[in-house]
């Protein structure tokens, strides 16, 4: 059992933008300078090898159905820590049912920082595992959320039994920006699941592989045009999941009128993500997307225009 080397830890966790796409449930990448932060701090009021939740707004307080418990707990195990408590306190950056991996970014912050205060003594993978424990709970068993929250960049899930999980470096030297605009609208991640279809047809599989297969090439070319016309082309989820979208077709005619490279829901919606490279034109397709929301749609929305986030969950 390692003794904790800090008596007290900041940690922050990018949102992510799931699926990307064709990549349903094995494609996903962390966007820069938006997330959630967890303090952690050794506490002698807490039961030695528990955790308590000590501030958080709008969640459960409950350590076993809240996200940042359920992982933090789990990273206890894995370290098997016995002799101190912890208590957690969860500043949420990003809106519940966003679309931009809430649940994960909570997970992946407190895995982190539990990690962190006992010296850093698990690998990337089992702090995955971690998180994907407290995914599973809340929004089912997948991990295109939290592992690009906490490796940072692309990452591409091989295989979940066991799991494998595969960096995807976009290069350094290209420009790359995500267009997020997030309406007043709520998505639950069940109910859009429950829409997906339980077959697909020979036909579907052979074009979403190949839209998968491109898009994984754009990334490890730097190909930002490619990557987002691979992202536009899903025929399997989007199709399902895009009419309980209000205004969702619309919208990503006119993100493409006004320059972007692809547009597609990010994770379970009902946020969708443009593609671009150039950062003014990613400020004017949000507008164009922002008023196709209200017009299409009749939602208020959001729009922020960010980079990829390389680092991933980390202290702060």
């Amino acid at each position: 059992e390692p003794e904790p080397v800090f008596t007290s830890v900041k940690s922050f966790a990018p949102a992510t933008v799931a699926n990307l796409g064709p990549g349903f449930d094995f494609l996903g990448c962390a966007v820069d300078g938006v997330g959630d932060f967890v303090t952690l701090r050794v506490d002698p009021n807490v039961k030695a090898g528990e955790v308590s939740i000590s501030d958080i707004s709008r969640l459960s307080k409950d350590p076993l159905s809240n996200c940042a418990g359920i992982a933090a707990i789990s990273v206890m195990k894995m370290l098997n820590i016995q002799s101190v408590g912890l208590s957690i306190s969860l500043e949420k950056g990003l809106p519940l049912g966003s679309g931009l991996g809430s649940s994960a970014a909570s997970a992946a912050a407190a895995a982190v920082a539990v990690n962190e205060i006992f010296g850093r003594k698990l690998s990337v993978d089992d702090l995955v595992l971690a998180g994907l424990e407290s995914e599973t709970k809340v929004s089912g068993y997948h991990a295109d959320n939290i592992a690009p929250s906490i490796m940072g960049g692309f990452v591409l899930i091989r295989s979940y039994d066991p799991l494998e999980l595969i960096p995807l470096k976009f290069p350094f030297e290209k420009d790359l920006f995500f267009v997020l605009v997030n309406p007043e609208f709520e998505a639950p991640t069940k109910k859009m699941r429950a829409v997906l279809p339980s077959e697909v047809t020979m036909s579907h599989h052979i074009w979403n592989c190949s839209q998968a297969g491109a898009l994984v090439a754009a990334i490890l070319q730097g190909d930002s045009r490619g990557l987002g016309k691979a992202l536009s082309s899903d025929k399997i989820v989007e199709p399902r999941r895009g009419p309980l979208i209000p205004g969702m077709e619309g919208v990503k005619k006119a993100a493409l009128k006004a320059g972007a490279f692809g547009c597609t829901i990010s994770g379970a919606g009902p946020t969708l993500v443009a593609v671009t490279d150039d950062e003014e034109r990613g400020r004017e397709i949000g507008e164009r997307m922002v008023e196709a929301f209200m017009k299409e749609g009749n939602l208020k929305a959001l729009a922020m225009v960010k980079k990829l986030d390389r680092v991933g969950a980390r202290l702060v």
